[in-house]
């Protein structure tokens, strides 16, 4: 998960190679591919030490992490700089105000949706990214300390540089290159001097086929700024087709799911016990009574029973195969996508589980009503008396189908729209396009897209009200197991969990009663 953060950079130093700043601020919100995202105080476990990489490139290591501390604000890191191309290019970026953005990757491990922000209270540190752009755009870099080379070093670094370049003067593009000759190119020592910044054109490429490319190649990684610009703006799709892969993006783009759980989300959770696959939960079934007594009368006594909810354990699992080929040879992205993908899968089938079984147990309003806003608001209101005379708990929230979150969202009156209005005059609520969670009639309203795929045979199984006290889920951690299958190469690795609905109010959810 890339976890996108401000960064106050206090120091690029290319003599010391060092880049410091904040890498995570606790409480800040900022949007991840997560969505909106917040850290608790001290919910970062960074005690293993980590690499800073490029734009969350795991095969582009700029450098490593030195130093790292946290306080009450957050996270501070120092992190020492490789003596590399790119690491050079990095301390320039971010000195020029070009790349100054930090971003975090994390495993997280707890966390909670609060108002459809993600709180997360538990994670690892897995890297850090020097990033173009952070999460929060008015987060820049307040302060570069970049120190130069010494003057008096000049001329001897020029001269360092230009026998360098001497030692490789005799490649021609029409001559092979001798292996040894580059090999002991490369072990010299060469100084870095770092580039100026100017206004410059696109370089005209002396580059026109193979040897020519790898002649200014081996000139680029000896220091030589020139043939570095030459490299870069060669045309090697026509060129030297086939030495420059297509480059791909550490991106992944899914339309296709995600870790949403609308119907779970609105009721009481609890943690599995560790054995069984059932466990029982004590009911009360009669309660002692009092009654108005006559003077001297005996006392009518009502003894209090009980007895037990047996609540089911469910195993909810997927499973992939694949080659030990995909799995060696792809990037190393492959796996953690693919345990996300099935993390999404898992979600999606657990939250129907809930949902479907919160509808078929609870209730059907008594009184039908129009899909209208008028329908809405009196449906509600009957929900939440149905709910509280059958569970003596509060209706506290509605969930509703993604086709139902747009009809609230569209209610308005005479053109004023009433769930998502600007003037507290005309607001029933507030339901909008950027957030799952809302607020309907005074019921905190979330989106489960579980619901458009469940169908019932009475009542409408769109949306229901209910008291979240009266279901509770039950759910262990996610599990892994993984086996390599020897005869054919493969690898095929299994995901899964238990989950138990206890259903402690059969009567204290209702459900629309469409007219």
């Amino acid at each position: 998960m890339k976890i996108n953060f401000p960064i106050t950079l206090t120091a690029a130093d290319n003599r010391k190679r060092t880049i410091s700043g904040t890498i995570v601020t606790w409480g800040e919100r900022g949007n991840t591919s997560a969505g909106a995202t917040v850290f608790e105080k001290g919910s970062i476990d960074f005690s293993k030490p980590v690499k800073l990489l490029l734009e969350h490139d795991r095969t582009r290591p700029i450098g490593k992490l030195m130093d790292i501390t946290a306080d009450d604000a957050g996270i501070e890191a120092t992190f020492k700089i490789a003596g590399t191309i790119a690491g050079d290019d990095s301390l320039l970026e971010a000195a020029e105000g070009l790349r100054d953005g930090f971003s975090v990757g994390v495993m997280v491990d707890d966390w909670k949706n609060k108002d459809g922000v993600m709180s997360i209270s538990a994670a690892k540190l897995i890297e850090v990214s020097l990033v173009t752009d952070p999460a929060i755009d008015s987060a820049r870099v307040a302060d570069v300390a970049a120190t130069e080379t010494p003057t008096e070093n000049s001329e001897a670094t020029a001269e360092d540089t230009t026998t360098q370049e001497d030692k490789v003067s005799d490649i021609t593009s029409d001559a092979p290159i001798a292996t040894e000759a580059v090999e002991a190119a490369k072990s010299e020592p060469v100084a870095v001097v770092a580039a100026q910044s100017v206004a410059y054109t696109k370089p005209r490429s002396p580059i026109t086929n193979k040897a020519t490319y790898l002649e200014h190649s081996v000139r680029a990684a000896l220091g030589n700024d020139e043939s570095r610009q030459y490299v870069m703006a060669a045309d090697t799709t026509s060129t030297v087709a086939g030495l420059i892969p297509t480059p791909q993006s550490s991106e992944i783009i899914n339309g296709l799911s995600n870790g949403d759980r609308g119907a779970i989300d609105a009721i009481s959770r609890g943690a599995l016990p560790a054995a069984g696959m059932t466990f029982e939960i004590p009911k009360i079934t009669a309660v002692p009574t009092v009654a108005e007594e006559a003077e001297a009368a005996t006392i009518d006594a009502t003894d209090m029973t009980s007895s037990f909810v047996t609540v089911n354990v469910k195993k909810f699992a997927g499973g992939q195969t694949f080659s030990v080929e995909l799995l060696d040879r792809s990037s190393p992205a492959f796996f953690d996508e693919l345990v996300r993908q099935m993390e999404f899968a898992y979600a999606k089938e657990t939250d129907k589980y809930v949902a479907n079984q919160i509808i078929s147990s609870g209730l059907i309003a008594t009184t039908a009503q129009d899909n209208t806003a008028a329908g809405l608001l009196a449906y509600a209101a009957q929900a939440a008396q149905l709910v509280y005379s059958n569970s003596l708990g509060f209706a506290r929230n509605i969930v509703v189908s993604p086709e139902q979150w747009a009809n609230i969202m569209g209610y308005n009156d005479s053109g004023r729209p009433i769930y998502n209005a600007s003037q507290p005059q005309n607001a029933g609520g507030q339901v909008g396009p950027q957030s799952l969670r809302g607020n309907v009639a005074g019921l905190d309203l979330y989106v489960s897209r579980s619901l458009s795929a469940l169908t019932y045979t009475t009542g409408d199984g769109s949306m229901f009200v209910i008291n979240p006290e009266s279901y509770t889920w039950y759910e262990s951690p996610r599990l892994q197991l993984r086996s390599d299958i020897t005869a054919t190469g493969q690898v095929s690795v299994a995901y899964y969990g238990y989950g138990a609905l206890a259903t402690k109010v059969a009567n204290g959810s209702v459900h629309f009663n469409k007219n």
